[in-house]
């Protein structure tokens, strides 16, 4: 999504100095609760083994501006040099870390999160380059040692033991992999490493930016965001090992893998190299004859090697759809009968295709299978900041989610990112971002600069790096080459030549947006937005962001998260501004102008649920209106996957989380914490699954399972607030066919009687057992929302009259007995709570709300419920189970705390 009224935004990467090379690793240290921060690595020298074949991050770094430091580049990257932190000034960094990562790390400054502290940080610190140093030491010196990194934000000058190794016109992008050889400059004993790192900006580098998704570090990310390694070999080095694997496909009875290696010989003279490996049970071994500085690339084909041949192979799923098995191949290249460097790639099978469907939409097919995406766009921590604990949680929540995908536009995560979505099943979407430099040349609409050629070869060597690195991982289903626009002839063709040359095995797309670029036609994807607030009947509609094609980036905008996350994140006149003044900038929303309030949210808030009396009120009214908009967002897609007439194919919530405390464009706020918009998806995202549709008032049945499902008994009953009953209807022996077919049950009627403008729907399917498999209540207006079609604009379509559902406020207060009981197992507690709806009438409790919270009452995060933020009858009971890490709960007992849309609030035991 762009900072418009237009697109744009890219990322990019070159290099050139003594073989530089390809591939990356990113990101920093994260502290995502406001838990105390992980030790950084202690100061001192990396220990870098002699052994053949080792690559060694450098473990930490000594940071300092240019401007407190004035001793020469030769003097301060010798060994002798006292840059030791604290006691000189320095500060301390770790492996992967941003300059303001590393200050806040130090507790610089306070809370960025909170409040408005991070327009507090001075800019001016940021803009001159800093100095990243590091120390390590060596025994052998026989062996070659070469410096392998990329992740520098946006470019550095490169020094070791006083010599300028490459210039900062040389490493160059924040993508681009640079390979020194440093062998002649290494001593025994202490060695040092110093970068000078300059000050970034997206608009005239091929960095990373932010765009409208958040307010900007003041650093703008400048530092080293991936691992420096250094690596120790003999005479020939082993590049670029991977495996192309061709599934047959529909029968996935067999797969040929061809296995690949560059062997280069670093030395002056004629050698003799064998390559020898294994992958999948076969043995490798070849003798390749290199002349002196030659560089062959050997190939391991079934044609010569048939157990390249698999039978019966071990296919890779998406989560849900089957497995995630993984296979290793092995390599290693001796020179003399001696080790000289290795090799390893994990590596999973599976055949992924997205061709252009009769509409012209991008349609994916994994292993001969349709697939209809769902995902959320995804956003790193906002100082790239890695946490590899952080990271899983929030893939798992994809996975709670019945998400199958990730969008990352720019920004794209370290290996362990790939290695976490390949191990758990969920499908990723990588791409450049819009709008800055990476759209400078061909975005009228972006802030980003033109291109000169030395861009032109930063870009086309930043593909290189990410399509070597990521090509493996079966979790990656594409790369899009553009995002809010397409490259020209240009810029496609080095692209598209970089691909090429990598064995890019899955579908390239020319852009996220509705645009085509020369060769590759066109992009199959639709960005028509929404981002700001519309009603939930918009998603039914095939136009605009509606329900048909592939919606690369959609949403209604604001997620007003939890009043326990509120209130961490903002001050209590702050949070008065919230809900009281609608056109008041809104700091934790967008640096956009587009989306600075909450103007639009907050109007429709009280024109469809009535003005809030208060932020308690205001926050109860945000969950039920999350709740509902997402939910039909994910639904109507859901729905039309398998319509004749243009179907839909795919939708990218915009966005699955934010990389700080935000308002807006989230499913999960930064804390990990849940509210209407998670539970409306969650909702939405059941692998059988019965739901109400706005535009025709069906009832159907989804279900995403592959085998079909039957026996099915569907029943609806539609109620006034006050619990009359006015409408009931049940279906039984309903069938539904697998992998996302639905069946309509019935049709409701357009009118019941009373006088109520309000209704609660609520929607029940059993199995053949007769046990509720899916749940699901409406709160529905006989006034519908109306749409101003014509007045469309890039992020929203107005809306000129608003449902009626005020009749809600009227509910009587009910009460929910809830009982609660705990047990461990290991690291993970799972809490059992039954809730009932107690007492007399007949109202029923709506969007009732369990949290798992310390005897603090702290929210215990991350958490996954069975199923939340639900609605009961009379009588009615429902068990839910929350699953969790013991650790969490710090010690204490847990509790869990139940509220509701007209449930007063109560805390039990759950122990």
């Amino acid at each position: 999504m762009s900072a418009r009224p237009a697109p744009g935004r890219r990322l990019a990467t070159a290099a050139a100095l003594l073989g530089l090379i390809g591939t990356l690793t990113t990101t920093a240290w994260a502290s995502p609760k406001d838990r105390a921060p992980a030790p950084l690595p202690a100061a001192g020298a990396t220990r870098v083994p002699d052994t053949a074949g080792s690559a060694t991050p450098l473990a930490s770094f000594a940071l300092q501006s240019t401007a407190k430091v004035r001793d020469s580049a030769a003097t301060l990257s010798s060994p002798s040099y006292p840059a030791s932190y604290p006691a000189r000034g320095w500060h301390h960094a770790g492996p992967r870390s941003t300059v303001l990562a590393a200050l806040l790390a130090e507790g610089r400054y306070p809370d960025p999160f909170r409040s408005t502290n991070l327009s507090k940080i001075p800019k001016a610190d940021f803009q001159v380059p800093w100095w990243y140093r590091s120390d390590f030491t060596v025994d052998d010196t026989s062996r070659r040692t070469r410096l392998d990194f990329s992740g520098v934000v946006p470019a550095a000058e490169v020094h070791v033991n006083g010599h300028r190794v490459a210039t900062d016109a040389q490493v160059k992008g924040a993508y681009t992999r640079h390979e020194l050889d440093i062998t002649p400059l290494v001593r025994p004993g202490r060695n040092t490493v110093a970068f000078r790192v300059r000050p970034n900006d997206p608009n005239r580098d091929l960095s990373m930016g932010w765009l409208d998704w958040l307010q900007p570090p003041p650093d703008q990310n400048m530092g080293l965001v991936r691992d420096v390694l250094v690596r120790r070999g003999g005479p020939v080095a082993l590049d670029d090992a991977h495996v192309v694997t061709k599934l047959a496909v529909p029968s996935l009875a067999g797969a040929d893998l061809t296995v690949k290696a560059r062997v280069r010989n670093d030395t002056g003279r004629a050698v003799t190299a064998l390559v020898t490996g294994s992958v999948a049970g076969t043995t490798l071994t070849r003798r390749v004859p290199l002349a002196a500085h030659e560089s062959r690339t050997v190939a391991f084909s079934p044609a010569e090697v048939p157990g390249l041949h698999l039978r019966s192979p071990r296919v890779w799923w998406p989560a849900g759809m089957g497995g995630q098995p993984l296979y290793d191949l092995r390599l290693t290249a001796s020179v003399a009968g001696a080790v000289s460097d290795t090799a390893h790639q994990t590596f999973g099978i599976r055949d992924v295709r997205a061709d252009l469907n009769k509409d012209g939409a991008r349609q994916y097919r994994i292993n001969g299978r349709p697939l209809l995406i769902r995902g959320g766009g995804w956003s790193p921590d906002q100082f790239l900041r890695w946490d590899r604990g952080y990271v899983e949680d929030r893939l798992r929540y994809v996975l709670d989610l019945g998400l199958n995908t990730v969008r990352l536009e720019g920004h794209i995560e370290p290996d362990e990112f790939f290695d976490l979505a390949d191990r758990l099943g969920v499908l990723t979407l990588p791409g450049w971002e819009c709008c800055d430099k990476w759209e400078g040349q061909v975005n009228e609409d972006g802030s980003g600069e033109k291109w000169d050629a030395d861009d032109h070869a930063v870009a086309k060597a930043s593909m290189a790096a990410e399509a070597a690195r990521l090509r493996s991982h079966p979790s990656v289903i594409s790369f899009l080459i553009g995002s809010d626009a397409a490259p020209n002839a240009t810029i496609e063709k080095n692209y598209l030549d970089a691909l090429a040359a990598a064995d890019w095995p899955t579908p390239v797309v020319p852009a996220a947006s509705d645009n085509s670029s020369p060769k590759l036609g066109r992009s199959g994807m639709k960005m028509s937005g929404p981002y700001d607030w519309v009603p939930p009947a918009y998603w039914y509609a095939k136009r605009e962001g509606g329900a048909t094609g592939f919606n690369s980036e959609t949403s209604a905008g604001p997620s007003i998260p939890t009043l326990d996350t509120l209130r961490r994140m903002m001050t209590p006149a702050e949070l008065d501004t919230l809900w009281k003044t609608p056109a008041a900038k809104q700091y934790h929303r967008s640096p956009s102008a587009v989306f600075s309030t909450l103007k639009l949210y907050n109007d429709a808030l009280a024109a469809r649920y009535g003005a809030p009396a208060g932020l308690t009120d205001y926050v109860r009214k945000a969950q039920l209106a999350q709740y509902e908009n997402v939910r039909a967002e994910f639904e109507a897609y859901r729905r039309n996957a398998h319509d004749a007439d243009k179907p839909a194919t795919g939708i990218v919530h915009w966005m699955l989380n934010s990389g700080w405390t935000s308002l807006h464009w989230q499913l999960m706020d930064r804390y990990l914490d849940q509210n209407g918009a998670y539970f409306g998806a969650k909702k939405a995202g059941e692998p059988l699954h019965v739901q109400y549709s706005y535009d025709d008032r069906s009832v159907v049945v989804v279900n995403d399972r592959h085998l079909p499902a039957g026996s099915l008994t569907a029943r609806a009953t539609l109620f006034d607030p006050d619990g009359t009953l006015r409408y009931a209807r049940t279906l039984t022996g309903l069938h539904v066919s697998g992998d996302g077919a639905h069946s309509t049950a019935f049709t409701l009627p357009k009118d019941v009687a009373g006088t109520s403008k309000t209704h609660l729907l609520r929607l029940v399917l059993t199995g053949p057992d007769g046990r509720e498999v899916s749940r699901n209540v409406y709160w529905l207006s006989t006034r519908p929302d109306t749409l101003d079609w014509a007045h469309t604009d890039w992020w929203y379509t107005p809306t000129t009259a608003y449902a009626d559902l005020k009749g809600l406020s009227a509910m009587a207060r009910v009460p929910v007995s809830a009982t609660a009981a705990t047990r461990s197992s290991g690291a993970l507690s799972t809490t059992t709570v039954t809730l009932r709806r107690t007492g007399g009438g007949r109202t029923p409790s709506l969007l009732t709300d369990v949290h798992l919270v310390d005897a603090q009452g702290r929210p215990v995060l991350p958490v996954r419920w069975s199923d939340n933020q639900v609605g009961l009858w009379p009588g009615e009971s429902v068990t839910l189970t929350a699953t969790y890490r013991t650790a969490d709960l710090g010690g204490l007992a847990p509790r869990v705390r139940v509220s509701g849309w007209n449930t007063p609030e109560r805390t039990v035991p759950a122990s």
